[in-house]
């Protein structure tokens, strides 16, 4: 199959909150289109975007997928993303391959929090956008009520492009207000041939037709001075001049219908063509210089049989069966192999993908998501940056079985290399291996994989919170260390003091030694030692810092002294001065970005109160409020849970650390008494 000429293709995303109907829009566009020959269904697993066991167990998109068709002899891309915050990695990186965003809003919720992030990227990135208020025919769907709501709370220049004929259970078709014709459809049929206007609806139509007209000849004088004459203008004439608004982000078309009835599609498929820039077009914002041919990785597929595949954008050139290409990154140079055209699961060979156009390639040695891959080494080019989400939740993760270690740490890997926004890191205090994530949910389908795709069951638990410990006064401590075991025998004796540090951080250790009582020779032993014990205070068995060590005095023995008699006396010191220098807890204090609607911002400040949390701000925007907190880790460990239970899953949230504080008292002794508890478990079960 030979490359598709770049002014011909249109890449658009598929976009919007969870449970708007995503999936079965682009499943009623492929059928329409031909593409397909049955409107598949989410409810019995049969969608072409949504093939993932995973997918169809929970019934909602967790990846993204392509998917193809033809219409008005265009190739259209599309990509099914997620809608579910918890996988929105896919979303980030699928926006920033395309022209277009196709944002699917639901007849009856509206504007919801995933709506207004997606907006807000795609605004980022200049692309065109189109809205299509979905699943009309529901209980309380009100096409009106959403139009005012998308036009208030993200942008004023959303304008109806069609309207529904009927409303809720009685929906029977669309309105398109650009071609001036009805469309309706039979359930589960291809979308009706363009019919006539319901005589009824002629008032409404020609207030709406009108709207539109004002909105597209704003943006252009030639156009406005000939509507001000009274001129007809003709659907061709419109139709172009939206292109160039929706192009230049002036207008923003709302569509509407119902995709599992495939109402509204044919309308739709229009817009694409007529609305969405090619490549052509528009600029893809990354040049490349003295390179024939680049092509950028958004995407990575672990498929079960076909091992991994890479999904990529042609940026410049034309990338073709069997050429070599160098990766920016490990500067390897990749044969390609078998170029694929992916329908979600199938797949189908192509022999070369050009310009513009979104194509997949299998069983490259080294290649990641955000790779760009050129065929020349000449040029060094700086990849598109996708931006990715920080992880907000972790766990502990360890495998049930013994021995399954490097499984795991194997099954991880490969995971992250499909999803990079999920990460694994040994925490250096504590020890333990944590899985970190956008949330719990994402958490949890990330262990189901783990153990469906590589055999590895595993458990979960709240990671350990990495307390510190400090010192508030000065203290003096005195270390003797004497063994006689017949023979050579152990003598250290050493005198310190303790001295806090300013902001609780650091070690200093202060030579003070006078006239050679202990010699220049031992005395880095008494620091070693001093060091080892502060891996482990007295109160919580936590790592001691913002201590300043002054070694002032002490004695040797000329044949027994050594120096590890002298590390040993160091450590007793350290443990008898800290005792008496008013050890306290520290814990790690985080930055937390909350936003949620305005009528939970009372619920969610009063929940972050109840968790010692600190307000340090609120930002409203668009029905939505950013609160600012500082709180302590171990209170938002397991915050997901609670936020979506306050704000019904509108609530999102991003955290990192900003700095350790003393633990208030009634809370240490806690942390104290339970640390206490798990050694002595520990200590009985050995």
């Amino acid at each position: 199959m030979a490359a598709v000429e770049s002014g011909k293709i249109r890449n658009v995303a598929v976009t919007g909150h969870r449970g708007t109907g995503k999936t079965s829009l682009v499943e009623a566009m492929l059928f329409q289109s031909g593409a397909v020959n049955r409107l598949g269904s989410i409810e019995q697993g049969s969608t072409v975007t949504d093939w993932d066991e995973d997918e169809q167990r929970r019934q909602m998109t967790i990846s993204a997928s392509l998917a193809h068709l033809e219409w008005q002899g265009r190739k259209i891309n599309l990509i099914d993303t997620p809608g579910e915050p918890s996988f929105q990695g896919d979303m980030v990186s699928s926006i920033r391959v395309v022209e277009g965003a196709l944002i699917v809003v639901s007849g009856v919720m509206g504007v919801e929090v995933q709506t207004s992030r997606v907006w807000a990227r795609a605004e980022e990135l200049g692309l065109a956008r189109v809205f299509f208020v979905n699943m009309l025919d529901r209980e309380r769907a009100d096409f009106f009520r959403v139009l005012n709501g998308l036009q208030s709370a993200l942008t004023p220049r959303a304008v109806a492009i069609h309207l529904p004929i009927g409303a809720e259970h009685e929906l029977t078709g669309v309105v398109d207000l650009l071609h001036m014709v009805a469309y309706t459809s039979p359930e589960g049929q291809k979308e009706a041939t363009p019919g006539e206007i319901p005589a009824e609806m002629a008032d409404q139509v020609a207030e709406y037709r009108e709207k539109l007209l004002d909105s597209v000849v704003e943006t252009d004088e030639g156009l406005m001075e000939r509507y001000l004459e009274g001129q007809e203008l003709s659907d061709e004439e419109v139709a172009h001049a939206l292109k160039d608004a929706m192009t230049r982000g002036e207008i923003f078309p709302v569509a509407c219908g119902v995709a599992t009835k495939n109402l509204g599609t044919t309308a739709v498929l229009d817009l694409m063509v007529e609305g969405v820039p090619s490549p052509a077009k528009r600029d893809f914002d990354v040049h490349i210089d003295g390179a024939g041919s680049a092509a950028f990785v958004f995407k990575t597929v672990a498929d079960p049989f076909a091992g991994r595949i890479n999904v990529f954008r042609v940026i410049e050139g034309k990338v073709s069966t069997d050429s070599t290409l160098v990766n920016t990154r490990s500067h390897n140079k990749e044969r390609v192999g078998q170029l694929l055209m992916l329908q979600g699961k199938e797949h189908e060979h192509a022999d070369e993908f050009g310009p513009g156009d979104l194509g997949a390639v299998a069983k490259l040695k080294d290649v990641l998501t955000g790779d760009l891959l050129l065929d020349t080494e000449k040029e060094a080019a700086e990849p598109p940056n996708i931006d990715f989400p920080e992880p907000v939740m972790s766990f502990a993760i360890t495998p049930k079985a013994k021995g399954d270690e490097e499984k795991l740490g194997t099954a991880i890997r490969r995971l992250h290399e499909e999803d990079p926004t999920l990460t694994l890191r040994r925490d250096q205090q504590t020890g333990e291996q944590l899985l970190s994530g956008l949330s719990q949910m994402h958490v949890e389908v990330a262990v189901d994989r783990i153990k469906r795709r590589f055999g590895v069951e595993v458990d979960l638990r709240p990671p350990r919170v990495p307390y510190l410990e400090t010192i508030r006064s000065e203290s003096r401590g005195h270390g003797r260390y004497k063994k006689q075991t017949g023979g050579r025998g152990q003598f250290g004796d050493c005198q310190i003091v303790l001295e806090p540090l300013e902001a609780h951080t650091g070690y200093e250790f202060v030579d003070k030694i006078v006239g050679g009582v202990i010699p220049q020779s031992f005395r880095p032993a008494v620091d070693k030692g001093i060091q080892e014990a502060m891996h482990h205070g007295e109160l919580a068995g936590a790592p001691v810092q913002g201590v300043r060590v002054l070694l002032v005095d002490g004695s040797y023995h000329t044949v027994d002294s050594s120096e590890m008699a002298f590390k040993i006396a160091g450590s007793m010191a350290f443990k008898d001065a800290y005792s008496k220098a008013e050890p306290v807890l520290l814990e790690p204090i985080m930055e937390l970005d909350v936003t949620v609607p305005d009528e939970a911002v009372g619920a969610v400040n009063g929940d972050l109160n109840s968790r010692r949390g600190r307000l340090h701000g609120m930002e409203p925007a668009s029905g939505m409020t950013t609160i600012k907190a500082e709180v302590p880790m171990s209170e938002v460990l397991t915050y997901s849970q609670t936020l979506t239970s306050i704000t019904g899953g509108r609530g999102e949230y991003s955290m990192h650390f900003l700095r350790y504080e003393e633990v208030p008292a009634h809370v240490a002794q806690k942390v104290i008494e339970d640390t206490k508890k798990e050694r002595e478990a520990a200590g009985s079960a050995h």
